[in-house]
């Protein structure tokens, strides 16, 4: 490999490599590349990837965290859309034997099977089209990575990390932490990157809980029902349910005596619940309705 990460780090450098390679960075693709030194280490800081982990990166870039991360682990895996620079890092990772390029799509990629299949750390600067749908699908796999560290928009962090009462409450923040410790851990100027984007970003740690909050034949019934009630964040839960007409999950309960079952006043909000009381009230419908939750929810 002939560039290294101080080079990487660069403003002059990359903007040499970019013309070289024939690249506008794209603001719809969320090409914006990471040129500080310090917070890169502080997002390897944050992965603490060890020698037998086996790394997702989505979105490698020039590979300024990819070349540290197959220093790294035992594994690499970078999913690079963009056709150009997959070439580039083709070339300049030619020599890398940890290092597995794929290129692709991540939405399109299956995350269930070889070789993203069993990944223990995901550590990325994500683009800032998929960055949400990315930690979303990788949180409800079988068996989800112990770690994810990710540089995310800070409006998304706010939302991942955020608890009841609070405007970024919501879908994004319960799913996640369903299986996830989520901490925010250190904002990102814009002039870290370049192109600088319009917006500040965060670092974003999510550890794998230790135990899970709900069964994994429990989850698909969690997903739909936070998805319907959140529709309505601001109505009170009992009259949201009364009127979901012709949803099967709670055709023939009665919405009162459930939610009463499993402590929830019926006038709260969505926003208003903590997880303990989504928890609760999946495991209460679950019980009432014997519903096959093994159905793909997502």
């Amino acid at each position: 490999m002939t560039t290294d990460v101080m080079n990487l780090t660069s403003p002059s450098c990359v903007r040499d490599l970019l013309a070289q390679i024939g690249l506008v960075p794209s603001r719809q693709r969320g090409q914006n590349f990471l040129i500080d030194r310090n917070i890169l280490d502080i997002l390897l800081e944050e992965a603490a990837v060890r020698s037998s982990d086996t790394v997702l990166e989505v979105g490698p870039g020039l590979g300024v965290v990819t070349e540290r991360l197959a220093g790294l682990a035992r594994h690499v895996v970078a999913v690079e859309k963009d056709a150009r620079l997959f070439e580039f890092l083709s070339r300049q990772f030619e020599s890398q034997p940890s290092l597995t390029l794929l290129h692709a799509d991540i939405l399109d990629v299956p995350l269930d099977r070889p070789p993203v299949a069993g990944i223990t750390r995901m550590v990325s600067n994500l683009p800032y089209s998929v960055g949400s749908r990315v930690l979303v699908d990788l949180a409800q796999l079988a068996s989800p990575p112990a770690r994810m560290v990710a540089m995310v928009q800070e409006e998304v962090s706010q939302r991942m990390a955020a608890g009841p009462q609070t405007r970024e409450y919501g879908l994004l923040s319960l799913w996640l932490q369903l299986r996830y410790a989520v901490t925010v851990c250190r904002r990102v100027k814009p002039s870290c990157f370049l192109p600088p984007p319009d917006i500040n970003s965060s670092i974003v740690r999510m550890d794998l809980l230790s135990r899970e909050l709900l069964a994994a034949p429990l989850r698909p019934l969690f997903y739909e029902l936070s998805r319907v009630l959140f529709q309505h964040r601001r109505k009170q839960v009992g009259s949201i349910l009364a009127h979901a007409v012709g949803r099967e999950l709670w055709d023939a309960v009665d919405v009162a005596e459930w939610l009463a079952a499993c402590g929830v006043d019926r006038t709260a909000r969505p926003e208003a619940l903590a997880m303990e009381d989504w928890c609760r009230m999946t495991q209460a419908l679950a019980e009432r309705k014997g519903v096959d939750f093994q159905r793909d929810a997502t």
